[in-house]
């Protein structure tokens, strides 16, 4: 055994963690060093969250003030359904910056993780009329899939919660919040993160294809509704649960480089 992993199970140990909670606690941890990884983030903005196995409505949250390449599993905060502490913590939490994770995990209890990001494709897509256009295999895969809430300044206002779940609806995963960025949520950390990079590669590819100037390829209605059948049924194989297979090859990589997620 390591010396950092000794260290991480004492500080499991020490804390009461169980193995369960402490297992998504160091893939959540992972999540946040993929986002620093492929440049996702605003400095220490926006928010991962992840239900905390077998605690009722309570959620691991990233400590406020840290950068993502410092979150770890032993510093990530339990929070509740208000974005209070539940344990004890060296940490605060942004709890305004976490209206939007409360409304959807208390209103959507099938979606496990929200993740939320202000990326300069999604935004630039977010802060477009159109939103995001079936232009590619990525978005395509989004044809009727998508939801979208409408500018209300900064989600600091708590009041803007039952209008932002009314516009995620009951069946959506994955919404753009015009003029601000995007959310994308999933019955696992994995299928959330899939949902995202997709969502994410699919913007980025709207506003290169935008930045030539020639007139854009719109498929057909038939077609795009096609693909998004297609696209769902391939993520939802059963070959492997959803996104497990692209979430891990991203934490072997960030391992290889020498990186840690549990102490």
């Amino acid at each position: 055994m390591t010396s950092s992993s000794t260290a991480s199970d004492t500080n499991r140990s020490n804390s009461g963690i169980s193995d369960e909670e402490w297992k998504s606690r160091s893939r959540l941890a992972a999540c946040y060093h993929i986002f620093d990884h492929l440049e996702w983030t605003e400095t220490i903005y926006a928010h991962i969250t992840l239900k905390i196995p077998n605690r009722d409505n309570q959620f691991l949250i990233n400590p406020w003030g840290l950068r993502y390449d410092e979150v770890s599993a032993s510093n990530l905060v339990a929070i509740d359904l208000e974005g209070n502490r539940r344990d004890p913590s060296a940490h605060p939490v942004n709890r305004a910056g976490y209206v939007i994770h409360g409304a959807i995990h208390a209103a959507r209890p099938d979606l496990k993780c929200v993740m939320h990001t202000h990326t300069t494709a999604g935004m630039a897509v977010a802060a477009q009329q159109q939103g995001l256009l079936p232009i590619s295999i990525m978005s395509t895969g989004y044809y009727g899939r998508i939801a979208y809430h409408d500018y209300e300044g900064p989600s600091l206002d708590r009041d803007e919660q039952e209008r932002l779940v009314a516009s995620l609806g009951t069946d959506k995963k994955v919404m753009i919040l015009r003029n601000h960025g995007l959310v994308a949520a999933g019955s696992t950390i994995e299928e959330a993160f899939i949902l995202m990079f997709r969502l994410q590669r699919a913007c980025e590819i709207q506003i290169a294809a935008q930045a030539g100037g020639s007139p854009l390829n719109i498929p057909a209605v038939d077609v795009c509704e096609q693909s998004a059948e297609r696209t769902d049924s391939f993520l939802n194989s059963n070959e492997s649960p959803i996104g497990k297979l692209e979430f891990d090859s991203y934490v072997r990589l960030l391992e290889e480089q020498g990186k840690s997620f549990s102490p």
